[in-house]
């Protein structure tokens, strides 16, 4: 089966109460792992792509890997997705490359403007096939070219459902990433957050049926936090989006929930065990195997989290 959008996804998720995972990818063994994982459990997926990873690998690279993993598992439902586009020359480009969902972020603008920018988008993506998410309100914290308000800033600029209302039905955009408090990034949180799922309930009520976006939902994997600083890594303390949070907002209207900083922290957690314990390691397959792994056992557990185990055949 070739790749898929996230429309059906969605529609099913929003139906049945659970949300599918976004996992951005930068290289084979971060998505084997991830891959190796929703094929077990029958779950549906979306890969995530970013600018810094396209930088990084190009996207012939990263597209030749994905399209192995959709080769390999036509069971599977499986979305190609750029992760915080910000221009329409981005969005362009990845559609005519062959992903089946974009993300325009114009949330940094005013909102009119984030509106133009956004329909400009969405006109070009649905003459090709290609699905649409958007941004309204602004999230926390730092990842690769996207930065956030401060912590202490992110309360303040959470979604607004009336302009939620009026920007979908202007843009005619297919999901929106919605700004309930958390954040981008490893460093997210010193105390545990208190999100905004009355965000989430009002858009639902207003916006009946239309699939919200969790960006920068990460939980900061203690585990792996440990792990990291054990065998010479200085992370601080730090917190991410609780995952009851997460299962919470899956129940809801919350179709998608973005996942990197976990995938990060996982292989490097590994990498890093590996350097320490075996000083004369030198053969990467020895410790990239290992982190590849913990990707996997990772994704594995997110995915309950997420409730979408099982899933992938409603999704087909």
């Amino acid at each position: 089966m070739p790749l898929v959008d996230t429309k059906k996804m969605f529609e099913m998720a929003y139906k049945n109460g659970y949300a599918v995972g976004a996992f951005n990818v930068n290289n084979m063994e971060i998505t084997q792992g991830i891959v190796k994982a929703v094929a077990e459990t029958k779950s549906p997926l979306i890969l995530q792509i970013s600018r810094g990873a396209r930088s990084y690998a190009s996207m012939s690279y990263l597209k030749a890997i994905i399209d192995v993993a959709v080769a390999e598992n036509p069971e599977i439902p499986i979305a190609m997705h750029l992760d915080h586009g910000d221009t329409f020359e981005t969005c362009k480009q990845c559609v005519d490359d062959g992903f089946t969902s974009v993300m325009i972020d114009g949330s940094h603008h005013p909102f009119e403007e984030n509106i133009r920018i956004t329909k400009e988008v969405v006109d070009y993506a649905h003459a090709h096939g290609v699905v649409v998410e958007a941004e309204l309100g602004q999230l926390g914290g730092i990842e690769e070219d996207v930065v956030g308000i401060s912590e202490e800033d992110v309360m303040n600029h959470l979604t607004n459902p009336d302009q939620a209302v009026e920007f979908v039905e202007k843009t005619g955009v297919d999901s929106l990433a919605v700004a309930i408090g958390t954040s981008h990034g490893a460093y997210k949180f010193k105390t545990a957050p208190k999100l905004a799922f009355e965000v989430v309930e009002q858009i639902s009520e207003k916006l009946p049926g239309f699939p919200l976006v969790m960006h920068g939902s990460s939980s900061v994997l203690k585990e792996f936090k440990d792990l990291i600083n054990k065998y010479g890594g200085a992370m601080p303390d730090a917190m991410g989006v609780p995952e009851d949070a997460i299962t919470n907002a899956s129940k809801m209207a919350v179709c998608k929930v973005n996942i990197d900083t976990d995938l990060r922290m996982a292989l490097t957690a590994k990498i890093r065990e590996v350097f320490s314990t075996k000083p004369e390691e030198f053969d990467p397959r020895k410790y990239l195997g290992p982190g590849r792994e913990a990707i996997y056992e990772m994704v594995l557990h997110k995915l309950k989290v997420l409730g979408c185990t099982g899933k992938a055949s409603e999704c087909l």
